[in-house]
């Protein structure tokens, strides 16, 4: 009988699903594949928050050039082969089937087994060299220094996105000591590349440029203007970005200034492919709109820094518009700080909360507690600032047994809330109070935003397709 191997499980085998951190098993995998990303020109991005955005960003503007870009990001938003892609394409089954054997042979004959994240990696080179890519743009797994796509040894060019704290227990608990595993990319003479940071990541990464002997380019926030609509940065005017939220200008700034860096290099890449690639740039779970009746937008953030730039998004695209979240995070995130954004925002009324498919999942009991007990300090908080008013701000807080039935819960809810008919007589409708309607008969539309955690994105959209289907 014909062997029957499946490349997801195989990859996906729990026993060696584990961060150990270190290029060794890497390197001794790739050696035994032969090498296949010598061959590879590659834009290396490591960093915090932004990093697949940019990533999609610097691809779609490379590719409307004309020149054949792979993709190599993590972790995967709807199916597992859209973290390996070659101009837009996620690598084809027959394609994942071949290169998983062949890097199968080589990772069982090694003495230490290659973690889930290094057989990717090796999965992906190879791929990428098979296919003849002409550039590939190769987003950090986790750190820099120690991941697996370090491996690169002469990249064009080196990204690093907004650095932030996360993942403190395995790259520090400050910026300065999370910057220099991000900058651990860096490499002897190859530019760099850096979004806005903070002084102390940024004073890190400049440090380890000058060190290196390459060239740092920094992105002036100052130079960015406009909304994803209507975009500019430096010479750049009036450009439209295809993804919709406002921390979207950064990434795209970042974008441009990569951009420059490799037109410097000899890369040719016209004006009109930079504008394309811009607008034709799509990345799912980032502040994607799924669907507007209601208004259905699914975001990944999943950091404090994510949640208070989803608030932001939301201020400047939905003012006033009431929300329904959605809400799962992983156990290790600082999820109190990213609640306690959530319930200071005046526009929350309802707060679901959901389990992410993933091992570290925080249970939803936990989350609703602290989501109760973010509220009630809040409350007090505003009682003692306000003593003579009633400033109470009224949040539902519910948890959901499973992601199918909070995205059904919130579109019924949201649909009857849209009702006009309900606040006739806003006495008489139970729900008047989630939207803060009062006594006012004013159609407003709620919407409803399900966020906290890339790894529940593919089972929210799935979720919300099949409860819509038919209906757009």
């Amino acid at each position: 009988m014909a062997e029957t191997f499946d490349p997801v499980e195989y990859i996906n085998t729990p026993r060696w699903r584990s961060s150990r951190l270190g290029l060794d098993r890497t390197r001794e995998l790739l050696a035994g594949l032969g090498n296949p990303q010598a061959g590879l020109r590659v834009v290396h991005v490591a960093g915090t928050n932004g990093k697949g955005s940019t990533c999609a960003f610097i691809a779609s503007i490379l590719q409307e050039a004309g020149y054949k870009v792979g993709l190599f990001t993590s972790p995967y938003i709807i199916e597992f082969a859209d973290r390996i892609r070659v101009n837009g394409q996620n690598i084809a089954p027959d394609d994942l089937l071949d290169v998983t054997l062949a890097v199968r042979d080589v990772a069982e004959a090694m003495p230490d087994h290659p973690t889930e994240f290094e057989l990717m990696t090796a999965v992906a080179f190879t791929h990428f060299s098979r296919q003849g890519c002409d550039i590939c743009v190769v987003e950090v797994g986790l750190g820099g220094r120690l991941d697996s796509t370090n491996v690169v040894e002469a990249p064009e060019l080196c990204v690093i996105t907004p650095i932030a704290l996360d993942h403190t227990a395995l790259l520090g608990d400050t910026l300065a000591a999370i910057a220099g595993e991000k900058a651990g990319i860096v490499k002897p003479g190859v530019p760099v590349v850096s979004a806005v940071q903070e002084p102390e990541a940024l004073d890190v990464i400049a440090a380890c440029a000058h060190e290196q002997n390459a060239p740092l380019t920094c992105v002036e926030a100052n130079q960015i203007t406009g909304t994803p609509g209507d975009f500019s940065y430096r010479a750049w005017k009036g450009l439209s970005l295809g993804l919709l939220g406002s921390y979207q200008t950064e990434n795209a700034a970042t974008a441009l200034e990569a951009i420059g860096v490799l037109r410097e290099r000899g890369w040719e890449i016209p004006d009109a492919a930079v504008a394309a690639g811009l607008a034709n740039t799509y990345w799912p779970g980032r502040f994607e709109v799924l669907g507007t009746d209601p208004t259905f937008i699914v975001d990944g953030g999943h950091n404090p820094q994510g949640a208070q730039v989803l608030i932001e998004s939301l201020e400047q695209r939905y003012p006033d518009r009431p929300v329904l979240f959605i809400m799962g995070v992983l156990a290790d995130k600082d999820y109190r700080a990213m609640v306690r954004q959530i319930m200071g925002y005046a526009s929350t009324r309802m707060f679901i909360c959901i389990e992410p498919p993933n091992p570290r999942a925080l249970p939803t009991a936990e989350l609703a507690q602290a989501a109760n007990e973010e509220l009630q300090v809040q409350n007090d908080q505003a009682a003692r600032e306000h003593p003579f008013t009633r400033p109470i701000h009224e949040v539902m807080v519910r948890e959901a047994k499973s992601i199918p039935a909070a995205v059904e819960a919130s579109l019924g809810i949201a649909r009857d809330l849209s009702d006009d008919r309900l606040v006739r007589d806003s006495k008489a409708d139970p729900f008047s109070w989630l939207l803060g309607w009062g006594k006012s008969p004013t159609y407003v539309n709620p919407i409803v935003v399900a966020c906290g955690s890339l790894y529940s994105v593919a089972d929210i959209t799935r979720a919300y397709r099949a409860l819509t289907a038919g209906e757009e």
